[in-house]
């Protein structure tokens, strides 16, 4: 299996992007989460190349080999969006199908939200719809405790200097101890680090946390008209298991596995129930299209 490395322009700056998979296969689009790369999804590539699907993994705007533009503001949620929708355009696709987890899955609701038109099918990994975050960490004080990192990461150049720290140790501990035993590998670890230690990069991988001061209000409601597949790990330590189902309540064509013995890291530690689970919905939706 060959793995394509680019750089593609989009949105006036260029993301490293890994393709893989017949060129006239079915689009899958994945976008990682913090503090990752495109590598989060390593587990999935061989399962959906297998399945006759082009699988498309940006590092995002200030990862890894990346750009990293200047500026709190430049990691605000629309120009994440505008990446996206940058690269699809780059790639001459009408349609993608995305997979987001983390980041990557706000990255993809607001997407889901702002231009279904451009996706065939979503998939979220652990990431709730954006108003059901915004209620929860408002009103529910356990996801107040659980999201304290967020608000650390509002503090300047301290949250880089922890991470930092002893060839990484803080962000790996962190890494390590909010998963399960395997889910991360030592190559795993190597591999982050290396992304961790490109000039400029943790600065910009905070900012995404940094910009939520400069977002533009939430509407009321935001439906999500594009089918959706959230699949959710329940011992995830950052997000409550009990924001799932709500976020369900915000699609018209939703659908919710859960997985009892998973954490945040879900893709990492169920790979092969998540994969059946993610080819099951994007090619069974692709041949009901087809049929039409």
């Amino acid at each position: 299996m060959e793995l394509e490395h680019s750089r593609i322009e989009t949105n006036n700056i260029h993301l490293h992007v890994v393709q893989t998979g017949s060129k006239s296969g079915t689009p899958v689009m994945m976008l990682h989460g913090f503090p990752e790369t495109w590598r989060c999804w390593i587990r999935q590539i061989p399962s959906l190349v297998d399945a006759g699907c082009r699988v498309i993994l940006p590092d995002q705007r200030g990862y890894n080999l990346s750009d990293k533009p200047k500026g709190i503001k430049s990691y605000r949620v629309d120009e994440l969006v505008k990446d996206v929708i940058g690269l699809i355009d780059a790639l001459d696709y009408e349609k993608v199908n995305l997979v987001g987890h983390d980041w990557g899955a706000i990255v993809a609701w607001m997407l889901a939200y702002q231009h279904p038109e451009r996706l065939q099918h979503l998939s979220i990994l652990n990431v709730p719809h954006p108003l059901v975050m915004r209620r929860f960490v408002s009103r529910d004080f356990e996801q107040m405790r659980r999201s304290w990192y967020a608000f650390f990461f509002q503090l300047p150049w301290l949250p880089e200097i922890g991470m930092r720290a002893n060839d990484w140790r803080g962000a790996v501990r962190a890494l390590r101890g909010s998963g399960l035993v395997h889910t991360f590998t030592k190559e795993d670890i190597e591999s982050y680090k290396e992304a961790w230690s490109q000039p400029g990069a943790m600065t910009a991988m905070i900012n995404w946390y940094r910009a939520l001061r400069y977002q533009t209000s939430l509407p009321d409601e935001m439906r999500i008209r594009v089918p959706t597949l959230m699949m959710w790990g329940m011992k995830d330590f950052a997000l409550t298991h009990r924001m799932a189902r709500p976020s369900i309540d915000h699609c018209e064509d939703g659908k919710l596995m859960l997985f009892p013995d998973a954490t945040h890291w879900i893709q990492r530690d169920a790979p092969e129930e998540l994969n059946h689970y993610l080819l099951d919905f994007l090619l069974d939706k692709v041949g009901q299209q087809m049929k039409r």
